[in-house]
């Protein structure tokens, strides 16, 4: 299941910066606006330590670990929607994405130079916020129009432009489309409806190396921003990225370690992407690999089994399920069987988070 991740923000506030680090595209970071012409992307690997413990426990071949692809849409500015600088083509980019990552400075330094003339979190997000909105709503406008000249004749079109206009008030209000609330019959409708606002947000505060670990009063302020808006959030130091992808597993491993923090920040930006997404994933294991598989959240064992291959779905008898702790605390599915961890679930089973899994079917 292919995850998209967006990288937007004003210009020179270290989007490209973070986005070399993680993928090693090689996009341009430079100190002035729309260094980033087309949107770079770059498919990442989401390291999984649960994947290196098996791969260890039976000797796997190889190790595939669930992937999440970046794009690096260039600055946004005052205007976009208009199309100043290079907005309308930036805007249109983001469409391709399942969520975006919008990246705030939150660090002082005088050689870099903010397009903005200051450090100023707040406006920054709502500027980025406001040329989104103002794209929809020039759009929902349009569909809404379309939609109202063929409403008399059609229920649908009807259902349709009750619908839009209900959007447009609220976007007139500064109500992002994500923030209303919908029936089910009107989220069906919704996937008709191409919506800027619509996309999860995560806010990814970017800070200087001597900040990471801990706040400063810009980041607070984007945390609060976040956390009203019920969005994620999310600290990084893209300088720290860069070093960080420099480094081999134990390396890395020992820096995160001096650094006092758990995870990278794209460990931290992957498995909040996850959640906001709805996602989980499963693994499975052999000698030959050991590998994690994304889903959705509240999939079936069958529907799991149709990510691996369309006809282990249709042709699905029942699904070996261990838990990951269950596995590596017995060692392995033998044990996990004599000790009556092992389950045969059916075509039922809701998959749960780090389910070990083989499934047999027949075609």
């Amino acid at each position: 299941m292919a995850l998209s991740v967006g990288i937007v923000g004003l210009p020179n506030v270290g989007k490209s910066t973070f986005f070399n680090a993680i993928t090693n595209a090689g996009a341009a970071a430079a100190n002035y606006p729309f260094c980033t012409i087309e949107p770079n992307k770059g498919i990442v690997p989401l390291r999984d330590d649960r994947l290196d413990v098996l791969a260890k426990m039976n000797k796997s071949e190889r190790v595939i670990y669930a992937t999440m692809e970046f794009l690096d849409i260039a600055g946004l500015v005052k205007g976009a929607s208009k199309g100043e600088g290079l907005g309308n083509k930036f805007l249109s980019n983001i469409q391709e994405v399942s969520a975006i990552a919008h990246v705030v400075r939150c660090f002082e330094n005088s050689d870099i130079v903010h397009v903005s003339g200051k450090i100023d979190p707040e406006e920054d997000i709502e500027i980025i916020n406001l040329e989104l909105m103002l794209a929809d709503l020039e759009n929902v406008e349009k569909m809404a129009f379309n939609a109202s000249k063929k409403s008399a004749q059609a229920k649908e079109q009807k259902e349709r432009f009750d619908l839009l206009s209900r959007i447009k008030a609220g976007l007139e209000k500064n109500i992002p489309a994500r923030k209303l609330e919908y029936d089910p019959a009107e989220l069906s409708l919704l996937k008709t409806i191409p919506l800027l606002t619509m996309k999860k947000v995560i806010y990814v505060a970017n800070v200087d190396d001597k900040c990471i670990g801990r706040s400063n009063e810009y980041t607070d302020k984007v945390a609060e921003i976040a956390a009203r808006a019920k969005d994620e959030f999310a600290v990084i130091s893209a300088r720290i990225e860069e070093e960080i992808a420099e480094l081999d597993d134990a390396e890395r491993k020992e820096y995160l370690k001096e650094l006092g923090i758990p995870e990278s920040g794209l460990d931290v930006i992957a498995h909040k992407c996850f959640r906001l997404l709805g996602l989980q994933t499963f693994l499975t294991t052999g000698e030959k690999e050991s590998r994690a598989w994304t889903i959705k959240q509240g999939m079936t064992a069958p529907e799991a089994a149709g990510v691996i291959h369309t006809d282990f779905e249709r042709g699905f008898i029942r699904a070996n399920v261990v838990s990951y702790e269950d596995y590596i605390a017995d060692g392995g599915w033998h044990a996990a069987r004599e000790k009556g961890h092992l389950r045969q679930e059916g075509k039922t089973y809701l998959m749960q988070e780090g389910d070990i899994v083989e499934f047999l079917f027949n075609v």
